[in-house]
């Protein structure tokens, strides 16, 4: 009798497809994705000299980064989101390679404040896209492993990312200072990894040719299910989640301001409860402020 393979056999062997066809690549990406991102701290080692700026001039501009990169992070994830991850992602790697090498161009303070900003608003919604599009591959119960996987790549990225840079710095080609082709030469591998994606990633399960027949049904209608019993939970707008995130964040995690409890016993407060003390405080001192002033007139 033929052999009819039992829903076990048919989802590891499914996992395993995705697995190896999904991971691989945004791990890679996220490699370099950190590479991009930290070089500009390798680089410091000789374009302060080379350039004259002081250490608030690179703090600055190494920090205004994360300004684009926070402006735009949530947009990009809703991108994703709806038209799918291949063509964004692609994109946004062509965009960040770019702008990695005008980088590696700039003279002037302002010219670095420019180019980083720019830098971290094209590379904005890269992290976010790619968790997007492993919740459209990984069923809940595969998904943890899966994003450990893929965020493994920061701390390899930060071990190899200093001993190439260091072989970068040593050159010397075409008059330009070692500082600099560290952007150009970083910046590189993520436009041949934008053109790279838009062929070797897929968006969806259904669009998986690599996957067969009963592979691609089993896979979807274990995601189909999923995201139905997300949905009898209720349906958020965007607003709705960033206001329950701030929430959550306000009254949920205790901070370090603390006081003994009359029976002896530390009590810790959460950040709400800390705004709404010191408010009231504020409202107090406020309160006797202004009888004061009103006495004194």
């Amino acid at each position: 009798m033929p052999h009819t393979p039992t829903a076990g056999s048919l989802s590891e062997r499914t996992m395993a497809k995705v697995g190896l066809r999904v991971l691989p690549l945004v791990f890679l990406l996220y490699v370099v994705a950190f590479l991009d991102r930290a070089n500009v701290a390798y680089a410091k080692l000789t374009m302060t000299v080379d350039l004259g700026f002081s250490e608030a001039v690179y703090g600055f501009g190494a920090g205004v980064f994360f300004a684009g990169y926070l402006l735009l992070e949530i947009p990009g994830a809703l991108i994703v989101e709806k038209w799918g991850a291949r063509r964004w992602i692609a994109r946004i790697l062509v965009s960040w390679g770019i702008c990695t090498i005008i980088v590696g161009f700039v003279h002037t303070a302002n010219q670095f404040y420019v180019s980083r900003f720019v830098l971290g608003a094209a590379e904005a919604g890269f992290f976010p896209g790619i968790m997007v599009h492993l919740n459209h591959w990984f069923p809940s119960r595969y998904r943890a492993r899966a994003m450990a996987r893929f965020v493994i790549a920061s701390p390899i990225a930060l071990a190899i990312g200093g001993p190439i840079a260091g072989l970068i710095l040593k050159l010397h080609w075409f008059n330009l200072p070692g500082w600099r082709w560290v952007f150009i030469l970083e910046g590189i591998p993520a436009i041949i990894l934008g053109f790279v994606t838009l062929y070797a990633m897929t968006d969806r399960p259904r669009d998986a040719a690599w996957l067969k027949p009963e592979e691609r049904e089993w896979l979807h209608g274990e995601l189909d299910a999923e995201a139905e019993r997300k949905l009898a939970h209720g349906r958020f707008t965007v607003w709705q989640t960033l206001r329950c995130y701030c929430w959550r964040w306000l009254s949920s995690w205790p901070t370090s301001e603390s006081r003994v409890s009359s029976c002896g016993c530390p009590q810790r407060y959460t950040r709400l409860q800390v705004l709404a003390r010191r408010s009231h405080r504020s409202y107090r001192v406020f309160r006797l402020r202004w009888r004061s002033a009103r006495f004194c007139l």
